[in-house]
């Protein structure tokens, strides 16, 4: 019964260096890598910016931001890939799309008019 736990205190034991860590510096195991979707409506959907931002451990990495037409770099880790991605004609033409196909038709679902309820007067009259 005591070996059935050796196996994962060995596993776990192994996730904290990944091989080929350079410097004697150990490479996290586990890190965070999000990408978030803004709709800025501006007038309804007269006006809309549209921005693709990603992030690693919680830091801004790059943007790309519909009113620029292109990516920007926020730090020097993302650098290299707005690069590649400002070269590629197809990615950029993709991402300005994205205003039509991804927030205006977005806001028409997600927008509603609320119904006109009658005044009712309560007591006399």
């Amino acid at each position: 019964m005591a070996l059935a736990g050796l196996p994962l205190v060995l596993l776990v034991g192994t996730l904290g260096r990944i091989p080929g860590s350079e410097g004697e510096k150990e490479t996290p195991a586990h890190f965070l890598h999000q990408t978030k979707h803004e709709c800025l409506f501006l007038n309804g959907t007269q006006r809309v910016r549209y921005l693709h931002r990603d992030f690693y451990d919680r830091q801004e990495i790059d943007y790309f931001d519909s009113d620029l037409g292109k990516f920007v770099a926020v730090t020097p880790l993302g650098q290299p890939d707005v690069e590649k991605w400002n070269r590629d004609k197809q990615i950029l033409q993709d991402q300005k799309a994205a205003v039509d196909f991804f927030c205006r038709q977005n806001y028409e679902r997600g927008s509603y008019e609320a119904a006109k309820r009658e005044e009712r007067l309560i007591g006399r009259k």
